[in-house]
C-alpha cells in the first residue's frame, strides 16, 4: 500500500504567534505538529528569514519520528513557508511534490492554530463567531485592549505591525445602552445600562475598544 504524508502550516499569515508545521501520514492518521517559534518572527531572526529555515528542523525531527521513507509519497503545501525544506528534500531524494493541502490535514493543521491561539489568549469568541479571525487588524485591535502585554506576542517583524505598534488611543467613557459588550481585555461582560471605558483609535479605519473601567 502506498503511504501518503502531507506537510501544511497554520498561522503564517497571522499576527498573533508563531507558527504551526503539521505532518500527517493519512492512511494511518498519524498527526503531529511543532510550533515555529515567535521569537524568530521578531528582530534579527525575522529580517534573516530563519522561520523558514526552522520548518526544516521540525521537518527533519517529524520524518524522524514517522520513519518517513524515501519511496513514500509527500505532498507539500504551496508557498513561501516551505522553501527552504523543497531544498532539503530534493537534496535528500524525497518523493514530493508541491500542492494545495486539503483535508483531512488542513482542518487538523488550523483547528491545531486555532487552540494554540486561545492559549495564547485570544477569545474562543474570535474563533467561533468571526469570519476571518486572524485577519491582521480584528487581532491589532485585541492587542491593543492590553497592549503592555499583548504586544510581546506579535510578530513584531512585519511592516504591518511597524506601521501601526505606535498609535495613541483616546480614552473616554461611554454609556452602554443597546448591547452586552464583553471586555476585551478580561473577556467578561460589560451589562448594558453601565459606563464602559472605551479605547479609541484610527488604523485602516476607526476602531472602538470596549473595556470595564477598571480594566483600563
Amino acid at each position: 500500500m502506498l503511504k501518503l504524508i502531507q506537510i501544511d502550516d497554520a498561522g503564517s499569515g497571522s499576527l498573533l504567534g508563531g507558527t504551526i508545521i503539521g505532518v500527517l501520514r493519512v492512511e494511518t492518521e498519524e498527526y503531529f505538529y511543532r510550533v515555529i517559534p515567535l521569537q524568530l518572527y521578531q528582530g534579527e531572526a525575522f529580517q534573516n528569514k530563519s522561520y523558514i529555515d526552522y520548518v526544516v528542523t521540525i521537518i527533519n525531527e517529524l520524518f524522524n519520528h514517522l520513519r518517513v521513507s524515501k519511496d513514500e509519497e509527500i505532498k507539500v503545501c504551496r508557498g513561501y513557508m516551505f522553501d527552504s525544506l523543497n531544498k532539503w528534500l530534493k537534496e535528500n531524494n524525497y518523493n514530493y511534490i508541491t500542492t494545495k493541502i486539503k483535508d483531512p490535514l488542513q482542518t487538523l493543521v488550523e483547528k491545531t492554530f486555532d487552540d494554540y491561539a486561545i492559549k495564547l489568549g485570544l477569545p474562543t469568541t474570535y474563533i467561533n463567531y468571526t469570519k476571518y479571525p486572524f485577519h491582521f487588524h480584528r487581532i491589532l485591535k485585541w492587542v491593543y485592549a492590553d497592549y503592555e502585554n499583548r504586544s510581546r506576542l506579535c510578530k513584531t517583524g512585519w511592516k504591518s505591525w511597524n506601521k501601526y505598534k505606535d498609535l495613541k488611543p483616546i480614552i473616554k467613557e461611554e454609556n452602554v445602552k443597546n448591547k452586552d459588550w464583553l471586555c476585551l481585555k478580561c473577556n467578561k461582560p460589560i451589562p448594558r445600562n453601565t459606563i464602559a471605558a472605551v479605547k479609541a483609535y484610527t488604523s485602516n479605519r476607526h476602531y472602538k475598544i470596549f473595556l470595564h473601567r477598571e480594566c483600563i
